[in-house]
């Protein structure tokens, strides 16, 4: 009974109940007629979409291969004479990696370079312990002399890169709250403030990551000259935090500022101080909006941590795609599709997630 509880509540925060169980319905002879309208949209209708969009993707790379190939047959025979063109073509046929056409690749492709990612993440992770036994003794004695342990220096996998990423997302999501909740319930408690305050918000919500990694990076590079501090790091959650905290500013703001005139009435009668007011009447009436902000927020701050990681250096999903990309071998567009299906399906589940809390603490419990 608890593990069908606990998938139920799964399957309902990656939002495939639906799926699931109109599935199931079709396999026990329970789907009436009525209901088969229905299980063509849930089922049959995705399901198609899937395979439509494999089908199209696989045409599309063959497509471009094939072009690709006949460009550098031409240009072989145009430059060195038919036996080069020959050459090329049957180098291509035979599927050698040094003369492949590096273009989109096919399903089949990425699926190959997510293995390898997923071989290498274990290979790496093998070398950490066989580093970590090694160095262990060593480390201890190091340690008691007051010394800095040696640690591993190797290079990060794909498994490492995507968990530090969640790392500076989830910290830059943490400043955003804490910057934009308590500001957006002062500004909401004042028609003045709000006025006063409100072109701050509309100047710089909408500025470019980029602009704030810079601005950023010229503060922390400043206060951090005689620090051992993770520079990279600080500078990407910061940037993260200050480029996604508005959309929670704006809604906690616009929450407190409309609850329910006789919900403050009532403090009043009950004598309530202004921070009892703020905990009890204010924050729990507002909290639906609040968190529809936070959940745009998170969105936001996955979206735009890409961008700044590939910017700041500082590792992750972003610098992967750019070094990738940079080192332009075969298989690094494929790499670089697994990163991009990665930071899909994790944004995804993030704003499932936040969307779950958001269902949790509404008023309204029939959404």
């Amino acid at each position: 009974m608890k593990q069908s509880i606990t998938l139920g509540k799964v399957t309902r925060i990656i939002g495939i109940s639906g799926f699931l169980e109109t599935t199931k319905s079709l396999f026990t002879g329970k789907l009436g007629k009525e209901d088969f309208r229905n299980f063509l949209r849930k089922v049959i209708v995705p399901l198609a979409s899937i395979v439509l969009f494999f089908g199209l993707w696989h045409l599309g790379a063959k497509t471009l291969f094939n072009i690709e190939a006949e460009y550098r047959i031409n240009k072989a025979l145009e430059e060195q004479g038919p036996e080069a063109a020959a050459q090329v073509e049957a180098c291509i046929a035979s599927g050698d990696i040094s003369c492949q056409p590096n273009t989109l690749p096919s399903p089949s492709q990425v699926w190959d370079s997510y293995k390898t990612l997923l071989d290498d993440h274990y290979a790496i992770s093998a070398d950490k312990v066989a580093f970590k036994e090694k160095t262990a003794a060593l480390n201890a004695q190091r340690i008691a002399n007051g010394e800095a342990p040696i640690v591993y220096t190797g290079r990060p996998s794909f498994v490492d890169q995507i968990l530090t990423s969640l790392k500076t997302v989830f910290a830059g999501f943490l400043l955003a709250f804490l910057i934009a909740v308590p500001i957006g319930i002062v500004i909401g408690l004042s028609k003045t403030l709000r006025s006063s305050v409100n072109w701050i918000i509309q100047i710089f919500k909408p500025v470019s990551p980029v602009v704030w990694l810079l601005l950023v990076f010229m503060i922390v590079k400043t206060l951090t000259k005689n620090s051992n501090a993770d520079n990279a790091f600080i500078i990407s959650f910061i940037s993260v935090g200050l480029c996604s905290m508005w959309a929670t500013l704006v809604n906690t703001a616009m929450g407190v500022s409309s609850v329910d005139k006789d919900y403050i009435n009532v403090a009043k009668v009950l004598k309530l101080g202004p921070v009892q007011k703020i905990f009890k009447v204010i924050l729990p009436s507002s909290l639906p909006l609040i968190f529809t902000g936070l959940r745009i927020t998170l969105s936001v701050a996955w979206m735009v941590l890409i961008a700044i990681e590939l910017l700041a250096q500082s590792p992750g999903l972003g610098s992967f795609v750019w070094e990738e990309f940079q080192n332009g071998a075969v298989d690094s567009n494929s790499k670089i599709i697994v990163a991009m299906f990665v930071i899909g399906l994790i944004g995804f589940l993030l704003d499932r997630i936040m969307l779950t809390i958001q269902k949790m603490i509404s008023f309204n419990k029939n959404d």
